[in-house]
């Protein structure tokens, strides 16, 4: 049986923008899609996010979906063009010789975990998880992992520059992106696996992963906003039926209203937080998980 409710224009707009900022910003959208409608008080989107059958809110999301990869997909399209032909330039000579083909297999490597595991505990995470409460501890702890990966990385660094001093020897690079190992590439693969869980963030926890292998901050963005694109994309399509079928009805024109939303956030998120990583780091995204993770925790658990 179908949740039934629907979703007002509004309501669209202020979760489409937040899914393409919260999607790309390592805060997690799911998260703020769970606790965001609950604490607004939009029951039926409360209702919707848990349903064990189709709800009129899954088929709203696939839109989201679909269009913050395309916002991923527009902003990056030279790499991606470039990662295509490498990916079919290694299957005609059966080897690879350029970093735009490693980088293409780098990207299957890492998407595979995610993908067979998306399939199999998608749905289970989703009722069991998708609850105010949950999302909120979820974010705390997402901020907790976001902090001691910024605080490992600067560490090494420092550690870097004082052996540098010591020994005369200028300072070692970052590692570049297509020097990574396949199976460092399946770690951050198997890593974002844990953003199924509401308030776990995709792109904070593949940063992360990528950070403690020795990436800088913007290789690390970059790599997690490009093993985004694929996963985000299947999502949506492989649910695209709930849109168009019967949980659809009414709210198709809600749903093309909150894709362009997260469209435009989301293509505006990425091109600022590609400039952002070139000079910062991921502690003010720490600092904000676990405050606002623990006021929705005091305000879900206490009332």
């Amino acid at each position: 049986m179908l949740a039934t409710g629907t979703i007002t224009y509004f309501q669209s707009i202020v979760l489409g923008l937040l899914q393409g900022v919260s999607e790309l910003f390592p805060i997690s959208s799911l998260g703020h899609s769970v606790i965001f409608p609950a604490l607004f008080g939009w029951t039926d989107l409360v209702r919707a996010q848990s349903a064990t059958n189709g709800s009129f809110f899954l088929a709203y999301v696939v839109a989201l979906h679909v269009a913050t990869a395309l916002a991923l997909l527009a902003f990056f399209w030279r790499d991606w063009v470039e990662i295509v032909s490498g990916f079919f330039r290694t299957l005609s000579r059966r080897r690879i010789d350029t970093p735009e083909e490693r980088l293409a297999w780098l990207l299957v490597v890492a998407t595979i975990p995610a993908g067979i595991m998306g399939l199999v505990f998608e749905h289970v995470f989703r009722v069991l998880f998708a609850k105010p409460l949950a999302a909120s501890v979820f974010l705390v702890v997402n901020g907790i992992v976001l902090y001691v990966g910024d605080r490992a990385r600067v560490q090494s660094e420092r550690r870097r520059r004082r052996l540098a001093r010591r020994s005369g020897v200028p300072v070692r690079a970052s590692r570049q992106l297509d020097t990574l190992e396949f199976k460092e590439a399946g770690v951050v693969g198997v890593a974002q696996v844990f953003a199924l869980l509401a308030g776990i963030s995709r792109s904070g926890i593949t940063m992360v992963a990528g950070l403690v292998r020795d990436l800088d901050y913007e290789d690390a963005a970059r790599f997690s906003f490009l093993l985004a694109t694929p996963i985000i994309f299947a999502a949506g399509v492989y649910k695209l039926p709930e849109l168009l079928g019967p949980a659809g009805n009414g709210i198709r024109g809600q749903s093309l209203v909150g894709a362009v939303a997260a469209f435009a956030a989301a293509y505006l998120s990425v091109r600022f937080l590609m400039k952002y990583f070139q000079t910062h780091t991921l502690w003010p995204f720490a600092l904000y998980s676990v405050v606002f993770g623990l006021a929705m925790v005091v305000r879900f658990g206490i009332f």
